[in-house]
Formats: structure tokens, sequence, C-alpha cells
């Protein structure tokens, strides 16, 4: 289990500076630094330019809280300058953990189901027995209502072919032999429309 704690650093402040001219001259850089150095000598400064910060580490907790105390909402350069302690996170465990196994079961390749998950059973396939009813009295050339008509949808009907054959009895391998088959119906192509040069269609 991971714990995050946040911890003020007491040997750390972090200035929130508005004034650019101490991110870009080094007059104003070294004004701002001689602020901190008159508490601890050996004071270090990290800036942040696109935050508007500057990070200030002390060798020494009581002159980091006294230029807190002294400097912070102070005017420096004719604006107000703010100090606050920084602020470290520590977390419980420095050793990342593995996700809880929720839904690892979704991932590919699957690892093992968790407990309790069982196998859903397919739903048993429903027969229309109307249905089949119905198909099986039609025969060759009789027609089928599947939907009737309304004011605003048209009617669905089923029509059966007829056996072109006239004999419902499937000839054997020796009537094939002997009866020339029928010729195959010929199919009829759409006519290509007219095309007139000049004359948008």
């Amino acid at each position: 289990m991971h714990i995050k704690t946040t911890k003020c650093n007491r040997f750390c402040l972090v200035a929130s500076v508005t004034n650019h001219e101490v991110f870009h001259r080094p007059e104003a850089q070294a004004s701002f630094e001689a602020l901190f150095r008159s508490f601890d000598p050996e004071v270090q400064f990290q800036y942040f330019k696109s935050f508007q910060r500057v990070r200030i580490s002390f060798s020494d907790a009581l002159a980091a809280a006294e230029a807190r105390l002294r400097l912070h909402k102070t005017d420096f350069n004719g604006k107000e300058m703010k100090l606050y302690f920084a602020q470290s996170v520590h977390i419980g465990s420095p050793r990342l953990e593995p996700p809880k196994p929720d839904k690892q079961f979704l991932i590919s390749p699957p690892a093992s189901p968790p407990v309790g998950w069982e196998q859903s059973q397919d739903a048993t396939p429903v027969i229309n027995y109307d249905l089949l009813c119905a198909i099986s009295k039609l025969g060759p050339g009789d027609k089928y209502e599947l939907h009737t008509a309304t004011p605003t949808t048209p009617s669905v009907v089923v029509h059966v072919c007829e056996d072109e054959r006239g004999d419902s009895s499937a000839p054997d391998d020796s009537d094939q032999d002997d009866k020339p088959r029928p010729p195959r119906p010929k199919i009829i192509q759409t006519r290509r429309p007219d095309y007139t040069p000049g004359v948008e269609q």
C-alpha cells in the first residue's frame, strides 16, 4: 500500500518573484542573493524563470526560518516578494507496486480469472415453429405475405419459384446422362443510355 505524505523542508525556501529582472539581469540577481547571504553565506539558488520561482537552499534551518520571517512579503525592486517553505513528497514504498488484479483478465494474453468468476452459459436457441410450418406449406408458384402494407410502408411478399424440371423427384445419374440439360437462362444486360456531347445528363 502506498502512503503519500507531504513534509515541510526546513532547510529550503521558495521565493515567488514577479520582478522579471531577477531572471534576466545579473545586477538584479546579485542584489537578490545578497538579501539571503546575510543570513547564511553558504546559501544556494536555483532559478525557474518559467514559474517565476527561486529555490533557496540553506545549510541551517534556523537561518532559513529567520530569512522567511524577515523577508516574507517585503518589497524587492518595487514588487512584493513572498517566501514559502519548500515541501517534499514522501511515498511509503520506494518500489513501484503492481496494479491491483481487478480487471487483469481482460488483457491479452489473459491472466488467471478473478476468484468467483464463472463462464456464462449460452442461451438456448429459439426455434420459430410457426415460421417453419408456414414455409413447409408453400408450394411452387404460391406467394406468402410476410408483412401487411400500411399507409406508410409497403407489404413484404415472398414468391416461391416454380420448378423448371416439371417434377419434384430428383433424377438419378443415369437420367442425367440420357437427358440433355436445360439451357441456362440468358442474362440481359442493361442498355447504356445515349450520350450526347455537350449535353449534361
